[in-house]
Formats: C-alpha cells, structure tokens, sequence
C-alpha cells in the first residue's frame, strides 16, 4: 500500500484527470462470431466489450497518412479480403510518451506511437446474432474526441463499453494525428496538386472530418443511427468539437455536441509559418522555426544563421523532400521542450479560411451563419486550474520528494478560485449567453464538483486537487480503472455517492444524445436538467449528496465579475495583492490576455509591471 500511496503523492498521479487507464489490457480477448459486420471496407469482428456489449477495436477509417502522405488530407481506407479481426485497439499517433498519454511501456519523454494511426472503436449493447437494430430502431450514436492538448493521447484510453451498454448508445472513440504531425502549415507543402484544405495544414482536424464521414457511411451496421450522431470531447478534445462546428466541412456531419472544460487555442496563418524575428512574428515552434531547428540539430547548419541560409538556397521541392523524409521522433523533439505533463508547445488549429473560418472558433459560436446550430451542452469543473497548481513547486512542496504539502494555502486556494471560474466564464457560460442568442433554450451548462478524494498522510488531496480538470471523465464513461498510481483515489467511502454521480451523468449524456436535452436523464428519475436560459441564467451541478447533490444553480460568472470579485475581496486588501492575481490570470490564463493587465480592476495595474512580482 505505501509504494501505491507514495505513487499517488508523486506529480504524476494526475494521470487520472485525462485519460482511463485500460483494465486488464494484457487479457486474451477472442473474437466473438456474433460480432461479424459488414463495413464499406470489408468485414469486421469484434469481441465482448469489458463492461458488457459488443467492442470492435482498432478500425481504420482513413489510409495510413505515411510517407507521400504524410501532410495530405486523409483518404478512405483500402478494403480488404476475408474478414479483420477487430479485437484489439490499434496503436496511439505519434507523440512522446507521458503519463498523461496513457502510454506507460516507454520511457516518459521518449518517441511513441506511429504515424500509421487513424483507427477507431465501436461499443454497442449486445445484439442477438441477426438482431441488429435497423431503420427507425437505430441508436444514437456517441463519437469521443479525446483530450491531450492535440499533443498526446488516443482513443483507446477510454474503454466504451459501460456507457453504451447501460444507455443503449453506440460509442465510438478514435485517434486524430497530433503535433506537428497533425498541425502542420510550411509554403513549400503548397504545391501543385494539393488541395485548399491541405494547404490549411490542419490535418489534425481534417482526420476527425474523416472520421465523421466513415460514422455516416457504417455506423448503421452497428445499430447506430447516421442521423444521430453526437461528438464530445474534453480539454483539447473539447476545443476540436468547437472547431467542428464552425468548419464548413463537418456540416451535416453531427447532431449534438457537448464541450467539456474546452480552451481556446486556435492560432493565425502567421503564428503557424513565420519565424519569431520576422515583422509579423511566427511562433516559436512554427513550421519556419523547426525547419532551422531541424537543420541545426542533424548538422546541416552549425547554428540558426547559417540555417536561415540554407533554406533561403533551397527549393520549395527540396524543402518538401527534406521535411518529409524527417522521422516522426525528429519533429516531436524539435517541439519539445513542452509545458504541464509533457504536452508540446507548437502552433495548431490554424484559422485558414478553408477548414476553420478565419476568426476564432469560440468568437464564432452564437454568430448566426457562422456554426452549426444544433442543441449544445458544455461546462467545466469547479476547481479546473488545480490540476496544474498540484504540480507547481512553488506552490506545492512535498516532503521526502513525495509528500504534498502547501507551501501558502490561502494563495493557492486565491489561484484556484480565480483560475477556475475565469475558465467557466470563458468555457461556459459567456458562451451559452452567446448561443441562447442565436439558438434559443436548446443550451445546457453544467458545472462538476465532486472532491471526495481521500486524506493520505496527511494530505487532503479532496482540497489540494478536488474537483479538478478532466476529472468528469471517468464519471462519464463509467468506469474508474486509472492505473496502480490512480486507483488509490477510490475508496469504499467514496464509492456509493461515486457510482450513483457516474450513473446519472452517464443517463444525462446519453439521454442528451438519445433527445437533444437532458432532461431528468434517460428514464427520468433524475432532477430536471433545464436549458440555460429555460428557468433564468441556470446550470446544473453535479455532486453527490454529500457534496449537496445535483442541484441547479443561478451562480454565473462573466470575467467582468471575476475582476469585479477580486478587486472587492478582503483577502486582497492592497492594490498590489490585487495586482498580483490579475498577473496570475494574465500569465497563465488562456482567458485573460496579458494586454488587459495594464487596465485590470477598478484602479488598473499600470503602476504595477506584469512581472513585479512571482504570482503562483
């Protein structure tokens, strides 16, 4: 138990907020003959899902985006000959192998995965052999856009199989090309013969377009309803959902979607290509930039000048040829060093004017014409931004390299509160007041507050790390196997309100897919889930009893009450204490930029420079 605990105490037990750990992966897994189906490519069996239904693992949706199609727009997959056992997922998309990516057989930091990677699942009920669900019978479909920052993760971290079995939903979770594999927009990839939505270098993007395409041409074989069909996904899983709906692309592709603690990150054409020292500065790891990097680190140029030279001799050809012909392993390490649990730090979700409009996709939603009106749920957790402050040494401490323990806890608690609601103002609810606009009460907010982790030596890991990012998901899919180091969480104290929380968020899911509202869930015993808007500015909380249980609530928060709050809280009675959380927001918000610090507050911060001092 104490290796398990000490595990746990370590920077890495937040694993568990991104992604669910595959319980018994090493198991035999046997086809089953009733799960024979018949796709556009071939025919498929698959095998008995682990929480009950049927699972077919590993199905390619797209062709292997390898070698001269490396950097193109993913095409339909081959057919095949005989019939392809789908009983085991398919390998993640290249990335560097971190905790938060579920890989744990490589080293963490180290290459991982393949480009050969554009598979996906399928769970469903279980249906009698020649009993699968047609025409009007069919099911609604739940397609999962995993999270990761667009830098690691895959799709076969979250096992489908309770939730489709206990809701009568087909689910389906798949993987998309990440990093500068995924995003990726050089001028010397523009050349004849590719198509505008290649020129975009959002290929990341267009792999879940594709995707959507394959759920619209056979998810009827699964009993699923091509008509029916709702994307989610959470963090950076949630950002692609967003993106989806306002890419002309994705229209018609989808019938829901819910957005899950999503962020904003979306970058310019010019963020993407140009170096840092151009007039219009590119990002620091834009394609210019790992162009010269690459030519420094394999020797073809002693440093970044002579680079700069190098590729102003060369070709667009040759440029293409030597980009291409890098392995996957080099454009990951020039992406590298990254931020918070290993993700990369590069350009992506580019505002091309193709694929994605040119304007922001969170601008762009409640902007008549400018997304794809369909009923939405969104929402974030009520201590979002403590998942990243665990880990921070200057805020956290930990005696014997393991043991956590607050160095100033009334600050982070400041950082949390703050960080937090700035994220559901930004992720939530500016975004229903936007949405209600255009759409009207087919919105619905909710906001996830369960902390009922364990005290572990002395760390209350309930107040440290609480109802943190991500930490929904395992509620939602209905299974909590996170792995040796996660599963310490779970305890037989927490276990009934726990499984009773994950039951009805699972039935408020699905009935939102089954529906288009939540309702009071999928057999309505459930509290009434209005629409934003239905009953006033109100979102749903979700908790268990001890926690006050599911409720609604009419606390909306705008970032003009965020700063309105601190500038009026007593625990900041100084304009410098002030001044110091509009710096924390600035540097490290997504949702408030460092612009607005000057003239944050009542009395701005002028007088104070964005780095006077060392907010948390």
């Amino acid at each position: 138990m104490h290796r398990r605990v000490l595990a746990l105490l370590a920077p890495t037990i937040l694993v568990l907020a991104c992604a669910l750990k595959r319980e018994g992966e090493h198991a035999v897994v046997t086809p089953d003959p009733v799960t024979r189906r018949a796709v556009q490519s071939g025919l498929l069996v698959g095998t008995t899902g682990r929480h009950g239904g049927h699972a077919w693992l590993g199905i390619p949706f797209a062709k292997p985006p390898v070698g001269a199609l490396r950097w193109r727009a993913p095409l339909p997959p081959d057919p095949w000959n005989g019939t392809r056992p789908a009983i085991h997922f398919a390998s993640p998309c290249a990335q560097l192998a971190a905790p938060f990516g579920g890989i744990y057989d490589v080293k963490r930091g180290e290459p991982a995965g393949s480009e050969d990677c554009l598979y996906l699942n399928v769970w469903t009920p279980s249906f009698p052999e020649g009993r699968v669900p047609i025409r009007g019978g069919r099911l609604p479909v739940m397609v999962w856009i995993h999270g990761g920052g667009n830098s690691l993760g895959h799709g076969g971290f979250f096992d489908g199989s309770n939730l489709a079995a206990s809701q009568d939903v087909v689910v389906i979770t798949l993987n998309y090309r990440l990093g500068p594999l995924g995003w990726f927009r050089h001028p010397a990839l523009r050349s004849d013969g590719t198509s505008d939505a290649e020129r975009s270098g959002n290929f990341g993007t267009l792999d879940l377009v594709r995707a959507l395409e394959w759920v619209h041409d056979n998810v009827a074989a699964f009993g699923g309803d091509p008509r029916k069909v709702t994307i989610f996904g959470e963090s950076a899983g949630g950002t692609n959902v967003a993106t989806l709906l306002v890419s002309p692309l994705a229209r018609g592709l989808f019938h829901r979607a819910i957005l899950e603690s999503s962020g904003l990150h979306a970058s310019s054409v010019d963020e993407a290509e140009h170096l840092r020292d151009d007039p219009v500065p590119g990002h620091r790891h834009s394609s210019g930039e790992l162009l010269l990097d690459l030519l420094v680190r394999d020797g073809t140029a002693t440093d970044r000048a002579a680079a700069k030279a190098r590729v102003a001799a060369m070709t667009p050809d040759e440029v293409a040829g030597y980009l291409r012909a890098k392995s996957s392993a080099e454009l990951l390490t020039a992406a590298a060093p990254g931020n918070f649990g290993g993700l990369l730090d590069f350009p992506q979700v580019f505002l091309d004017g193709v694929v994605l409009p040119r304007e922001k996709p969170f601008d762009l939603l409640g902007r008549r014409g400018a997304y794809t009106r369909v009923p939405i749920m969104l929402g974030t957790t009520r201590d979002e931004v403590k998942l990243f402050l665990f880990t921070d040494p200057a805020l956290v401490r930990r005696w014997f390299g393991v043991i956590p323990r607050l160095r100033d806890p009334q600050q982070y608690e400041l950082s949390a509160e703050y960080g937090s609601k700035l994220w559901k103002a930004g992720a939530a609810d500016e975004v229903a007041m936007r949405l209600l606009k255009a759409q009207g009460p087919s919105v619905y907010v909710y906001r996830f507050d369960w902390d009922e982790e364990p005290s572990v030596w002395g760390s209350d890991l309930g107040v440290m790390v609480g109802a943190a990012h991500a930490f929904e998901v395992p509620f939602v899919f209905g299974h909590f196997d996170l792995g040796r180091e996660g599963n310490v969480i779970w305890t037989g104290a927490n276990e009934p309100g726990r499984m009773a929380l994950s039951a009805a968020m699972m039935s408020y899911w699905a009935e939102f897919a089954h529906a288009g509202t939540p309702g009071r869930g999928r057999h309505g015993e459930l509290p009434r889930w209005p629409a934003w808007g239905d009953e006033g500015q109100t979102f749903l909380v979700l908790d268990t009893p001890a926690g006050g249980g599911i409720r609604m609530s009419s606390d909306v928060v705008t970032k003009a009450s965020v700063v309105a709050q601190i500038d009026a809280d007593p625990r900041l009675p100084t304009q410098r204490e002030r001044c110091e959380r509009f710096a924390d927001l600035a540097l490290h918000s997504q949702y408030f930029t460092r612009a607005e610090y000057p003239t944050a507050g009542a009395h701005g911060c002028a007088e104070y420079p964005l780095d006077h001092a060392s907010p948390p």
